[in-house]
């Protein structure tokens, strides 16, 4: 019975790892880099053995598998390319990878959904897949080479072009550019906040931090709103409160963070940290949560003291 059961599994990942595999050009990615040896391939129990030290950042993303490849010069054997694509729990999975390798002032890279290069790197994401090419041997390669390399991968992933639609409300004139990120756990380091958006904004009231905590449904973003609200009176600073039909929020100063404003609407609980002036902040968040949800309501205040 275990044997026919351990049978079934094996014949069942098959075509998963054959098609891990396939991502990966063969014989070569580019003219004059060819592939040594074979595919290797990762899974949750043995990612360590190709990412020590890293490999429990992809964990919340989704991870379940990785397909590695080394492209070596046929004029230098000493040099080559190390090719990693990961399959992730999904696109906004794969986007939040990326976004943790991406710098605001990196090279954009016409290459997947996204893309940013530099001399020895490239990544990018495309569908569930993150990418990353790392040059080894020298520190740094001509940039077509990495491209063409990285574009041939590309080819064999699926050919799904958009971003996470979950980006689409931080698609503001405020919000700095590649500043956005996707955090799969434990956003702004709050347990409560189970996973969300944050992205940087500046304006004529400076500069500020949004948030955006993604949840299944309005009762489950009441509760980590509530929670958020019981945490910061453990620290018996004044919080005002805000309350309408569709949404209530609150001002108060975080430990972490600074002065806030935060709110609860619909599925989400939408924020502004790291304030200075909240006659920016406000008309922010607000226009956050008409980018998500788009309703208005009645005031009625409280006040927690």
């Amino acid at each position: 019975m275990f044997f026919l059961l351990g049978m079934i599994a094996l014949f069942t990942s098959l075509p998963v790892a054959q098609a891990q595999e396939q991502f990966l050009p063969a014989p070569a990615c580019v003219e004059g880099w060819t592939l040594d040896g074979k595919v290797t391939l990762y899974d949750k129990d043995s990612l360590f053995d190709r990412i020590d030290g890293e490999a429990e950042l992809y964990f919340p993303y989704g991870f379940t598998a990785l397909a590695y490849a080394r492209y070596e010069s046929t004029q230098n054997k000493n040099i080559a390319i190390d090719a990693d694509v990961y399959t992730m729990g999904s696109l906004l999975d794969a986007f939040g990878m990326f976004a943790n390798y991406r710098q605001k002032d990196s090279i954009d890279a016409v290459v997947g959904t996204e893309g940013t290069i530099s001399p020895s790197q490239v990544f990018f994401y495309q569908d569930r897949y993150f990418v990353r090419l790392q040059v080894t041997g020298t520190t740094s390669l001509e940039k077509d080479i990495l491209l063409v390399c990285a574009r041939a991968i590309a080819k064999n992933l699926p050919q799904s072009a958009p971003r996470p639609k979950e980006l689409d409300a931080l698609a503001m004139t405020e919000v700095v550019k590649k500043s956005e990120r996707f955090l799969a756990q434990g956003l702004l380091g709050y347990d409560f906040f189970r996973r969300g958006l944050m992205a940087d904004a500046i304006g004529e009231g400076g500069s500020v931090q949004l948030f955006i905590v993604l949840e299944d449904s309005r009762d489950s973003a009441r509760k980590a709103f509530d929670q958020y609200r019981a945490y910061l009176k453990t620290f018996k600073r004044d919080i005002t409160v805000t309350e309408m039909p569709d949404r209530i929020s609150l001002y108060a100063v975080d430990p972490l963070y600074g002065k806030v404003f935060a709110m609860q609407a619909g599925q989400y609980v939408i924020g502004v940290v790291r304030v200075k002036d909240f006659s920016f902040a406000v008309p922010l968040a607000e226009k956050l949560r008409k980018s998500l949800i788009g309703s208005e309501g009645v005031l009625r205040k409280d006040t927690d003291r």
